[in-house]
């Protein structure tokens, strides 16, 4: 049977809301649709439920993965196996409106856009703190790469088909979604929505993963933190040579030599607090290109229907 539709949904631990995100979701796709679920690595009961969902309802796939390899690789796991000629991608906690999936499927279908993508206009219900470095991070991201990664963007989005397997032709390892969508190109078009609670549970994403992920976004897709590093050492070889001239002019002028042993142990701290800056930019690129040339798997399945 050939799907108009596949709705690609990555699960973590999400027994208490993925039964109802399948039931409202359910109003507004064709009937000609599947559900991909992944379950990555969940340790609550979201895998059972999966298993009865899909004997009530034969629209219904499953794919449990081995343990916890990230929404990243979840997503990577459902396009992959999605069969649909179009294919969103969302959250099981209703925080992405199902509602808006038609106006999407219309678009895509009639050839106007390659994608509708969406994004958030506000950030009602997260911490502040979170809320103002996530801003920070996309307007830092459209200054150091070459790609336009859209204030608020969502992984929820609606593709068609070509634009899913441009997607897959990406086998890096180091996946960051929201700069891979703008970087294949075609033509996208944008939904905004007011920000929505979740249904039950807690974000998975905690303050730490997602600073872990803003880096990784901005090792993937620029390397401007490279030159930052060489422009430093230049710098501070420059600093150090004025200082030099400084204190042998001192010397000969007057015979004062410079003294102050807080001054020498402040401008020491300085001098290696950049030194372990550029070196640890230095490192994160050669993990990133360490992680690539192990080339595993993104994902292992440990059972699928």
């Amino acid at each position: 049977m050939q799907h108009i539709l596949s709705i690609i949904v990555p699960c973590k631990n999400e027994e208490s809301s993925v039964l109802e995100f399948y039931a409202e979701t359910n109003k507004f796709i064709p009937a000609e649709s599947e559900f991909v679920f992944i379950d990555d690595g969940s340790t609550d009961n979201t895998a059972e439920i999966l298993k009865k969902l899909s004997k009530d309802d034969n629209r219904v796939r499953y794919i449990i993965l081995s343990k916890n390899f990230g929404k990243e690789a979840a997503m990577l796991a459902g396009l992959s196996r999605a069969k649909g000629d179009f294919l969103v991608i969302m959250d099981a906690d209703l925080q992405d409106p199902p509602d808006l999936i038609p106006q999407m499927l219309q678009i895509t279908q009639n050839g106007e856009a390659d994608c509708v993508a969406t994004r958030r206009v506000s950030r009602k219900g997260e911490p502040i703190i979170r809320s103002f470095f996530a801003r920070i991070f996309y307007k830092v991201m459209r200054k150091i790469s070459d790609i336009n990664i859209v204030d608020g963007a969502r992984d929820f989005r609606l593709m068609s088909r070509k634009y899913a397997n441009s997607i897959l032709q990406i086998d890096e390892r180091n996946r960051f979604s929201k700069g891979i969508f703008p970087w294949i190109g075609f033509k996208t078009k944008w939904f905004e929505y007011e920000n929505a609670r979740r249904i039950a549970g807690e974000s998975k994403w905690s303050f730490g993963k997602l600073f872990f992920y803003s880096l990784d976004g901005i090792v993937a897709f620029s390397v401007k933190p490279l030159a930052v590093a060489s422009i430093s050492g230049i710098l501070m070889f420059l600093a150090s040579c004025l200082s030099i001239i400084f204190v042998v002019v001192r010397k000969i002028m007057y015979g004062d030599p410079v003294s102050g042993w807080a001054s020498t142990i402040c401008i020491i701290l300085f001098c290696s607090g950049i030194q372990l800056l550029t070196t640890g930019i230095l490192g994160q690129y050669l993990a990133k290109t360490y992680t690539e040339v192990k080339a595993r798997p993104h994902f292992i399945i440990s059972e699928e229907n």
